[in-house]
């Protein structure tokens, strides 16, 4: 799977209605074939660093990158940004989240 991290930083003045202003590219790409997950968190640490974190099957990241709705994603968030977002995008194994061996709970 391709396995994606993105982090957002924010203007400030904009922290507060960034999700809700993302939410059409967010519920386009979660509908999308080969989309395995799309969530969104805020940093604890920084009120205006949103984390983006996404999975798609191997061969559905390029139907995402060349969509319609990804475009008008981009063109949305530009205006709302302080900086170019910072990635890592990594092909992986599996499909999904694995159960974490180092701590298990009953």
């Amino acid at each position: 799977m391709i396995f994606i991290v993105v982090k957002y930083k924010v203007k400030p003045e904009e922290a507060e209605t960034f999700i809700e202003k993302n939410r059409a590219f967010t519920e386009a790409t979660r509908a999308e074939e080969g989309n395995l997950w799309f969530e969104w968190s805020r940093s604890v640490e920084d009120p205006n660093e949103f984390v983006l974190v996404e999975a798609f099957k191997d061969d559905a990241g390029e139907a995402h990158v060349t969509s319609e709705h990804f475009k008008r994603g981009l063109e949305t968030m530009r205006p709302l940004l302080a900086e170019t977002p910072r990635i890592v995008s990594r092909m992986v194994e599996g499909e999904g989240w694995d159960r974490m061996g180092e701590l298990q709970v009953d």
